[in-house]
């Protein structure tokens, strides 16, 4: 079931059940490794996602010295080495796909006293660097990029960084949170602005580790000069996973899941207001905080959906989850209208136009818009679907073939494994038919 051209057959089900714990949340496993190896003492990770870009972080602070023992699956006991302790890695450290990983540590590196160099693989390789690159060099960082501001990224050490106040011209929680890092390591203070609030992960986790932190929506800060304590981290399961299981058990009759210690920070968990809108049964139960995040567990049970305007002020807070929102949208009755979600067209595909040319393969009317579409509720007719190797795009398209009336091929899946390893098991757990 490997390669790129692995292909998955969804055929129609019967009522979803039972309990399930989809992974960690990918942005918090890459943030708990680095804060951890920064922190002074032992911490133990539990949750971690056992994905192809999180492993890669972790080797990455192996690299430059750092033990990491693996005592099970997804749990990590990281020994820090403080935040100055850090030595040089002995060839250039390879980010594989992950842009979060690159961004942060780049942030982390243009403090230390030693040159690095990140590369990545192709579809990294291809992603745009200049946006943290250009506000780091004017807290004192030197960066050398290639054209265009792209990696393999040289980011010289031994440069005195000095904290500034910095307004994003585009709304980014990864950009954010490598000037915060590099923060730590600067001279007085250093402040971010937001034109809008994005995941606030990075400040939630600086408090946890015991670093001095201000932060409200849209504006956080640090100063230099504190030590982050090393702790115990739990890592929710990631919401962008469950949603593919909470938009399954919506549309597929007599369903009854649970879906357990979900993630639930605001800034992740649009989809859920829109799946409410939708007239969604969705509660959550037992809420709770785990290292500092909101968790609680879902309870989702099938309910007649119905078409909706998606607010556009929603938009930002699932922008990972349009493509199972389309899925939910065509299973619904009436006409749903996306705008505002141009993002989506340079993720990891065009995930509209995917999305758009799969579901009317599959029978369904949806029109393309530049920044959305435009969706008529039906019925899932079976057809060969592309997932342009897109995860989210793939495990979409595998819940449509839960309703759908032949089986849905789906070609292209292999990349589901950098988010979400063991999907296909857990998913037939609880009721998918799905080879």
């Amino acid at each position: 079931m490997s390669g790129s051209n692995e292909t998955w057959i969804s055929a129609r089900s019967g009522a979803l059940g039972g309990e399930i714990r989809v992974p960690g949340d990918k942005s918090i496993s890459h943030r708990a490794v680095m804060f951890a190896a920064l922190a002074d003492g032992m911490s133990t990770i539990r949750g971690f996602l056992e994905g192809e870009d999180t492993r890669a972080t972790a080797r990455a602070f192996e690299a430059m010295g750092v033990q990491i023992e693996q005592p099970s699956a997804s749990e990590r006991v990281v020994h820090g080495v403080g935040l100055h302790g850090l030595n040089a890695p002995a060839a250039a450290i390879d980010c594989g796909n992950a842009g979060t990983g690159m961004r942060l540590l780049t942030g982390i590196l243009a403090g230390q006293a030693f040159d690095t160099t990140l590369t990545g693989d192709e579809s990294l390789s291809r992603r745009p660097m200049r946006r943290v690159i250009e506000p780091l060099t004017r807290m004192g960082a030197r960066i050398d990029a290639q054209d265009g501001g792209l990696p393999p990224l040289r980011v010289h050490g031994g440069r005195a960084l000095a904290g500034i106040d910095y307004a994003l011209p585009v709304a980014s929680a990864q950009v954010k949170s490598a000037l915060l890092l590099a923060g730590l390591y600067a001279k007085g203070e250093t402040t971010v602005r937001e034109p809008h609030p994005t995941r606030d992960y990075t400040e939630r986790m600086l408090a946890a580790f015991g670093w001095p932190v201000a932060f409200s929506a849209g504006e956080a800060r640090v100063s230099g000069g504190s030590q982050l304590r090393a702790t115990a981290v739990v890592v929710p399961a990631d919401f962008s996973s469950a949603a593919f299981f909470l938009v399954a058990a919506s549309i597929v009759p007599g369903s009854d899941l649970l879906v357990r210690e979900v993630g639930i920070n605001p800034r992740r968990t649009g989809l859920l207001d829109a799946l409410k809108r939708m007239g969604a049964d969705i509660t959550l139960e037992r809420p709770r905080e785990l290292g500092g995040e909101a968790v609680a567990d879902l309870r989702v049970r099938h309910a007649k959906l119905r078409g909706i305007d998606v607010p556009v002020a929603l938009v930002p807070d699932m922008i990972d989850e349009f493509p199972i929102l389309f899925v939910a949208a065509a299973a619904a009755e009436g006409t749903t209208r996306v705008t505002g979600a141009a993002e989506l067209r340079v993720k990891e595909s065009d995930r509209i136009a995917v999305m758009a040319r799969g579901l009317r393969t599959l029978g369904i009317a949806i029109e393309e818009t530049p920044d959305g579409a435009v969706v008529e509720g039906g019925r899932f007719s079976g057809g060969d679907v592309g997932s342009a190797g897109d995860h989210r795009c793939a495990m979409s398209f595998a819940v449509a073939g839960l309703i759908a009336d032949g089986d849905v091929r789906i070609g292209d899946c292999a990349n589901v494994a950098t988010s979400f390893p063991g999907f296909v098991e857990l998913a037939n757990g609880c009721g998918f038919r799905l080879k």
